[in-house]
């Protein structure tokens, strides 16, 4: 352990930070996951009881680095999910200057390892449960705005790491029309929905099995935005995919829902199920984006397997909206392109 705090001046600092936040407690620490960004979690295994959470045997320790990371935003959310009646953690110790929360732990068994086709009907009800009070909770002014440059800079991932970089294919001007073109129809349905608290990363490796259920996790980037984008990240998942059938019913359970609390829900489903759709081609084209990057920037080659289930998405709704005709004309260009230098698409 002491040649590890040497090694990494951010172990020392962080197990330091521990054993003033827990004293006289003492603890073994072990990673508990890392996400896409310079973010760490550990889990801190108590040897004894502390008075911070008495019942607890475990607690988390993030560790987000300044400049990298900023944990504010982070404490923010955590109270507003808190307040809105929704499972995240709590945030027990704090140092945001050096970058360290101490954070109760919600288990281990994140949704991803526990669905399956027996267990999912329950789990998906439970984490659509959780949405409709997470957006009952909505108040102007307290988060930031999922705004046109936002989601225009997300699309622009699609362009820059997907195409560009990761199929190695410029693209003509023509089809830089057609791209832009589709970006401004798809960016026009976004901003037109009706606008809640957005966790903006809410699907099966960020919802924890645990009572009650389900625990959220990931929520920093937390925006105001449109209604239907938690949705369709928790039903269009980039790591796990249901029939369309199973899909449509869960939808519309989450809309039945909605309206009966009050949510700004369209009052036709068929509307409603295309914003969700369209917000789907935003997110797929954005998460291609982004795996592409975390490839060929960061070197994390595992998003790669799930780029084929994202674009199966994109595609498939791409092709039902008569105004998405020229990015489906796109897709299938760059499909032949795919085919033809032997990448899986």
């Amino acid at each position: 352990m002491h040649n590890d705090h040497t090694a990494d001046a951010r172990a020392s600092a962080l197990h330091e930070f521990l054993a003033d936040a827990l004293h006289p407690v003492t603890f073994s620490i072990a990673p508990a996951s890392s996400d896409a960004s310079f973010r760490r979690y550990f889990r801190a295994t108590l040897h004894g009881r502390s008075a911070l959470a008495p019942a607890a045997e475990s607690l988390i320790a993030m560790d987000a680095p300044p400049p990298h990371e900023d944990c504010r935003p982070f404490v923010r959310v955590a109270a507003l999910l808190e307040a809105a009646g929704v499972h995240a953690p709590k945030v027990l110790v704090q140092d945001v200057e050096r970058g360290f929360l101490l954070l109760t732990d919600l288990g281990t068994t994140m949704y991803l390892d526990a669905l399956d086709a027996a267990s999912a009907p329950a789990l998906y009800l439970d984490a659509i449960d959780a949405l409709v009070l997470w957006q009952r909770a909505t108040r102007d002014g307290v988060l930031p705005r999922y705004d046109e440059p936002l989601l225009a800079r997300e699309l622009a991932l699609f362009p820059d790491w997907y195409v560009a970089r990761h199929l190695g294919r410029a693209l003509d001007a023509d089809e830089r029309n057609a791209l832009d073109a589709s970006f401004r129809a798809i960016l026009a349905n976004n901003l037109a929905q009706p606008q809640v608290y957005v966790h903006r990363d809410y699907h099966s490796r960020n919802l924890m099995v645990s009572s009650p259920n389900p625990g959220v996790l990931d929520f920093q980037d937390a925006v105001l935005g449109p209604i239907t984008y938690d949705l369709v990240s928790l039903l269009r998942d980039a790591y796990v995919e249901w029939d369309e059938e199973r899909q449509l019913d869960w939808t519309i359970r989450y809309w039945e829902r909605a309206r009966k609390a009050g949510l700004p829900v369209a009052s036709d489903f068929g509307i409603f199920w295309r914003d969700f759709e369209w917000m789907g081609v935003q997110r797929q084209l954005k998460v291609l984006g982004i795996f592409a990057r975390l490839f060929h920037r960061d070197g994390k080659d595992v998003y790669l397997l799930h780029m084929p289930r994202v674009m199966g998405y994109l595609r498939k709704a791409a092709r039902r909206y008569r105004e998405l005709d020229a990015l489906t004309r796109l897709l299938d260009a760059l499909q032949e392109r795919t085919t033809t230098v032997g990448y899986t698409f």
